[in-house]
This record gives structure tokens, C-alpha cells and sequence, in this order.
């Protein structure tokens, strides 16, 4: 590109938001335009962010000749497909937050879409930002720990925020939290391939409130005999952590390596809210002058991607073989047994 972007935010919520602010602090943008439904919401985002244009109408930054790459951010799920198609068509680069779609065949039609525009489209896996996680990605691709045999990674989250994932759409645990996992151990194994998966649900506290399993457990074997275990729950209780915990175990013929990005070295601790870990929320979250957290990183990300012609971080390839991978992992937790993945 020459010149600063034009740059265009859907949806101004949590994750939104954030990206909006990135954007305007970044120097590659010149121009950031908002869209979200919640006025009020979208006035708390303008003041932090100071768009050229604030809409409720997500077509009007579609319809913008002016905006060269468009962040969508929107909820429910159910909307990410036809805003990315429409963006796509439009002729703007796009990263769009996860899943990729609902369906194998709408990611399919997006991903055909970019490629045949050459166009920047990206999926926001932002936890490949994330300082453990790029070492872990980089002590396998440097050979510290010999040939990989297996990565465990444990995600488990509050009941609150699960409960307020879960009553906007009715996807499981493995679609929205093992997602984030599951796309970084596909990244870690490079040309390696899932063949298979076994998957079970743990039901619990949101059985009766949600009609959703607390936990989702799976087993995915790649086509070499690699073996990647991934557990995602939703059902903490409140304050322990704040909203996300994690734990990572890569073993390799050479060596291993154990992550504990559980968020527990910040305790706060006052008497109306007893003990609360700060600073662990997935995507991250601003603190004065600095950020803590990956989210900021992966959207400036984008945005050099699409200023300099670089290639984004995330393949949506990649994301729809994960998307590919827990799809099957629902099937079999309903059918009771393991599915196999088309290589």
C-alpha cells in the first residue's frame, strides 16, 4: 500500500475495541472508521479511538471505496460469514475474528474469495501472540526438542464470561475455547495433518442454566502418530482466575517444555472482592501506556501485513482445518466415538 490505511472496525465490544484503539495508536493508520449497533457502546470506543466516522450501519465501511482493510469483530458467530463475504467482495483485506464460519463450505467460499483477489484474510487466533507460546513454537522449529510426540494444553475460563459465550450462540466448548489451542498446536506441527479425533463432554453446573457441558475434552492423532490432548472448559468459579487460565506440555524425543500461563503471579486482594488474579483475560487489555496481553500485537500485525505486503500470521487454511478438527470433535462426543478427519 502506499500511503497510511484506511481502516474499518465491526463490532466495537470487547475485542473490538481493543483493535479500534490499536488502530488509531498505530502510525500505519491514517483514517479508522467504527460499526456497531450499541450507541452507547460506540460512543465509549470513539472517545478512546477518535474515528473519522462512527455508524450503526456496518454496509456503510463495506460500501467505503476509501477503506482498504476491514477488522470484523461483530457478534453473535452467526454474522462473521456474510460481513467477511461482503467485505472480501468489496475488494478489502480482512481479519476476522474466530471461528471462521459455521460451516466447512462458507469458509471455503471466504477463503476462495481472498485468494482470488489476493487479498489479506486472516483469522484472529491471537494466542500465537503470546511471548510462551512463541517460545514453545520456536524451540520446536529450532530442533531443541527433537522430533515433538505430544502437546497437552489445558484452557479453562470462568463460568461468567463462559455463560456470556455461550448464550449468544450455541457452540461448544471445543468451537470456542479448544479452537485457540488447537490452531496452535497445528501451527507448531507444521506440515503435519489431524487424521482423527476422540472427543467427550463433562457435564456440570451449565447443564441446567445453559444446556452446554462444562468441559470438552479431545484427542486428536496426526497423520505421523503425534497425539495432541486439548481440554477447554468454561465453568471457574468466579475470580480464579479472573477469566482465563492455561497450562501447555510439548514433549519431544530431545526435550520438553511445560507452560504455566495460568495467570496467578498478580494477586489482588481487597475486602469487597477478596482475591482476584488481574492481567488474565485472553485477548489482553490496556493498562495506562502499555498493554498487556496479545491482541494489540496480533491486530498491528494485520496492519503491517496489509501496509507492506507481508503475509499474515494465521493461514485461514489452518483455521479451517482446525475448524475441520472441532467439528468432528462434536460429532463424536454425540456419537461416543472417534471420527475420522479427511487427510
Amino acid at each position: 500500500m502506499t500511503g497510511p490505511l484506511c481502516v474499518g472496525v465491526i463490532g466495537t465490544g470487547w475485542c473490538g475495541g481493543i483493535r479500534a484503539v490499536a488502530s488509531a495508536r498505530s502510525p500505519l493508520v491514517g483514517e479508522l472508521h467504527l460499526a456497531d449497533i450499541r450507541q452507547e457502546r460506540l460512543a465509549e470506543v470513539a472517545e478512546l479511538a477518535g474515528p473519522a466516522k462512527s455508524t450503526e450501519d456496518w454496509t456503510e465501511l463495506v460500501a467505503n471505496p476509501a477503506i482498504d482493510a476491514i477488522m470484523v469483530s461483530a457478534t453473535p458467530e452467526t454474522l462473521h460469514y456474510p460481513m467477511a463475504k461482503a467485505a472480501l467482495e468489496a475488494g478489502k483485506h480482512v481479519l476476522l475474528e474466530k471461528p471462521i464460519a459455521l460451516t466447512l463450505a462458507e469458509a471455503d467460499e471466504l477463503i476462495a474469495l481472498a485468494e482470488s483477489q489476493r487479498l489479506k484474510f486472516t483469522i484472529g487466533y491471537s494466542q500465537r501472540f503470546n511471548s510462551k507460546q512463541a517460545m514453545i513454537k520456536r524451540a520446536i522449529d529450532d530442533g531443541t526438542l527433537g522430533t515433538v510426540t505430544s502437546i497437552l494444553l489445558s484452557r479453562h475460563i470462568t463460568r461468567s464470561l463462559g455463560a456470556k459465550i455461550s448464550a449468544r450462540t450455541p457452540l461448544s466448548p471445543a468451537a470456542m475455547e479448544a479452537t485457540h489451542d488447537l490452531d496452535f498446536a497445528f501451527w507448531c506441527l507444521g506440515d503435519r495433518r489431524p487424521v482423527r479425533v476422540y472427543s467427550q463432554n463433562a457435564w456440570g453446573v451449565r447443564r441446567e442454566t445453559l444446556g452446554s457441558p462444562d468441559t470438552q475434552y479431545l484427542v486428536v492423532t496426526m497423520d505421523d502418530g503425534v497425539v495432541v490432548t486439548v481440554g477447554a472448559g468454561m465453568s471457574l468459579p468466579p475470580g480464579y482466575p479472573n477469566q482465563s487460565t492455561t497450562w501447555i506440555e510439548v514433549l519431544g524425543t530431545d526435550g520438553a517444555i511445560l507452560a504455566d500461563a495460568s495467570h496467578r503471579d498478580i494477586v489482588l486482594n481487597t475486602v469487597a472482592d477478596g482475591v482476584r488474579f488481574p492481567l488474565s483475560t485472553m485477548p489482553g487489555e490496556y493498562v495506562d501506556h502499555v498493554y498487556a496481553g496479545p491482541m494489540e500485537r496480533e491486530t498491528t500485525h494485520f496492519l503491517e501485513a496489509v501496509a507492506y505486503d507481508r503475509p499474515v500470521m494465521v493461514d485461514p487454511r489452518l483455521a479451517r482445518v482446525t475448524m475441520e478438527v472441532y467439528l468432528a470433535a462434536d460429532e463424536s462426543a454425540a456419537r461416543g466415538e472417534a471420527v475420522a478427519i479427511r487427510a
